[in-house]
């Protein structure tokens, strides 16, 4: 399948690290995953997005990208195409207006589908989708919901109401393909919904039977004496519910960061005032914490 990441922090930082040097970086895991690659990133509130169907580790753009990208707001993807042709329209993450979506998953029997979905969307959204996949549906499907709670392009939407969108969502796509598998060894084909959604303020992710795992603070910051938001919560778990910086990511990254395993049905968040939010599935605080050697094993 493929892969995600996903960045928010109070301070504009690089992910080169994450998408280029350590062993496990996306690039490398491009290898495995090589029907092309995007990163969104965030800009004076403004979403730039870089696309390309081409194999990020063979990719000189993206190398260049990963090295110049500094912002407080990153999502970046590695595709394994099962729904959709090999094109850039493609290609993860898609954006409408200040909204960028990736997903790790699949619709089971599409094609099938594909009409009874579309008519879901509201009709001034639909005409937005350009290319033929699933995850371009899903994203729409997704922003409908929330359009019905809230206007789209204000600023300041409420987690809460990016949850309720996303159960939605989520509730009525089931309904119509069937439940997501929650083994994310039953094959490409099976319907996963393992995303992450953005706004530049806002970052919700979905573990949808993909694996996803997420990181709020470090064993030891090497750069804690340079940083100026270093606090507490960047080396241990939050007792207020503010950190300082929130990573997604299908795979444990080597190096400083302790990951945390995400569950099926379970949502996690932070808010514009950079506040954790848990949703869906109840998972308590630890239980879930994995080491990189760990994770590696197991995905090995």
């Amino acid at each position: 399948m493929c892969r995600l990441f996903g960045f928010r922090s109070v301070i504009p930082s690089q992910v080169h690290t994450s998408l280029m040097s350590a062993d496990n970086a996306l690039m490398v895991q491009s290898e495995r995953h090589p029907d092309g690659w995007g990163v969104a990133y965030y800009v004076a509130g403004a979403p730039h997005l870089i696309k390309s169907a081409s194999t990020a580790i063979q990719d000189s753009l993206f190398q260049h990208v990963s090295g110049v990208v500094s912002s407080e707001t990153v999502i970046a993807h590695l595709r394994k195409a099962t729904q959709g042709e090999l094109s850039i329209i493609n290609t993860h993450p898609f954006q409408y207006g200040s909204w960028v979506f990736a997903h790790n998953g699949n619709l089971r029997n599409f094609s099938e589908h594909r009409d009874e979905l579309r008519a879901k969307i509201a009709p001034k959204l639909k005409r937005f989708i350009l290319g033929g996949t699933d995850s371009e549906v899903l994203f729409y499907l997704i922003l409908t919901h929330l359009e019905r709670r809230v206007e789209l392009h204000r600023a300041g939407v409420s987690i809460e109401d990016a949850v309720a969108a996303i159960q939605e969502t989520v509730e009525e796509v089931c309904e119509i393909v069937g439940d997501y598998s929650h083994d994310d060894s039953c094959g490409p084909y099976e319907t996963y919904l393992s995303f992450i959604l953005s706004n530049g303020q806002m970052m919700l992710a979905h573990q949808g039977g993909q694996q996803l795992f997420y990181s709020t603070y470090k064993h030891k910051c090497s750069v804690s004496h340079m940083c100026p938001s270093y606090g507490k919560e960047c080396e241990s778990p939050t007792e207020k519910g503010f950190i300082n910086h929130m990573i997604f990511s299908s795979e444990p990254l080597q190096g400083e960061n302790v990951w945390v395993r995400m569950v099926p049905g379970q949502i996690i968040g932070v808010d514009w005032r950079m506040q954790v939010g848990r949703f869906g599935t109840e998972v308590p605080m630890g239980e879930n914490i994995v080491s990189f050697a760990d994770a590696q094993s197991e995905i090995r």
